[in-house]
């Protein structure tokens, strides 16, 4: 998915300047932002004193929208670089189609991964025939030096490996949890699931103390370690706990997002992630300008036009804490 704000901002993310190396309890309020004519997100990351969580470097929360009567989902082709896009939805689906001439449809807990590596494209789209109910999240991971100019590609799983408990049931999208793999390819250690609770519920969850974390509701009603947690809210928990108490007041769904505190200090714009300004301004000219990004075949419609980059050379920000 991407992002439409068309007034992006440049914003310096990762570093362990950003991290909170204890437990904290920090709960996020989403900002909105329009895409497309029906569609509506909330945006939990890059976040207002939280910029990354591990290498989760954007989140967005839409739905769940009744879109029976509305085309749905409709982002023209884009650009990506330097980042990996997980699409996860609850209700509904979304085509993917990509300029390394992918075309799937992405449903209900089935992992879409895109990993843009140097340069891709991508358009997103509710099916013309599609079910009422759109509800899902968009995420990008940060790529690390070492892998970020990597050979793009996509990679679509339909059956993800499970953690269970009474009352809750973990389905793994990305790297790792309790002894417990993910099929999709990660480049940093990582962990994101999907939380499945029933009414009264009352579970914990293990985690790895050298991760930070944050959980994002879903649906329903829950307490994330003693905290009511709203769906499209995020809580931020920072670092050093082994295990993470859940409770739900109804079924109730969460996604738990975390990882190694992400070292370097990258860029982010638009829809790039880059290390410097000079490097996101010619990412921006090569969009407009030439073929780097390839083309997406198939899409019904004109792809996006870049936005203007902020004037001024990008001025770091200081630390969160």
């Amino acid at each position: 998915m991407s992002n439409l704000d068309r007034q992006a901002a440049l914003s310096v993310c990762g570093g362990r300047g950003f991290v909170v190396a204890e437990p904290v309890r920090e709960l996020l309020t989403p900002r909105h932002v329009r895409l497309g004519e029906s569609t509506e997100v909330r945006r939990l990351l890059p976040n207002l004193g939280r910029r990354m969580v591990g290498a989760w470097a954007f989140v967005d929360h839409y739905g769940p929208d009744d879109i029976a009567d509305e085309p749905g989902m409709q982002v023209p082709p884009h650009p990506h670089m330097g980042l990996q896009t997980v699409s996860w939805l609850h209700d509904g689906e979304v085509l993917h189609r990509d300029s390394v001439g992918s075309l799937r449809t992405i449903r209900p807990r089935e992992l879409g991964l895109m990993t843009s590596g140097r340069a891709i494209s991508h358009s997103e789209e509710s099916p013309k025939s599609h079910a009422r109910f759109l509800h899902g999240a968009q995420l990008w991971v940060a790529l690390p030096s070492a892998h970020r100019h990597v050979e793009p590609h996509f990679q679509h799983h339909t059956d993800l490996p499970t953690v269970s408990a009474p009352g809750l049931t973990a389905t793994l999208i990305l790297g790792e949890l309790d002894g417990t793999t993910s099929p999709g390819t990660a480049y940093t250690p990582i962990v994101g699931a999907d939380l499945a609770l029933t009414a009264g519920a009352e579970a914990r969850l293990p985690l790895d103390p050298d991760f930070e974390y944050a959980v994002l509701s879903m649906s329903g009603r829950a307490e994330v370690d003693g905290v009511p947690v709203q769906p499209g809210s995020m809580l931020y928990l920072g670092c050093g706990r082994s295990e993470l108490p859940l409770r739900a007041d109804s079924d109730a769904g969460l996604m738990l997002l975390g990882g190694e505190p992400f070292e370097e200090e990258i860029v982010m714009w638009w829809n790039f992630i880059g290390r410097s300004h000079e490097e996101i301004e010619e990412a921006r000219r090569a969009w407009t300008e030439t073929s780097r990004f390839g083309e997406v075949h198939g899409y019904d419609g004109a792809r996006l036009a870049a936005p203007e980059l902020p004037p001024g050379p990008l001025k770091p920000r200081g630390r969160v804490r």
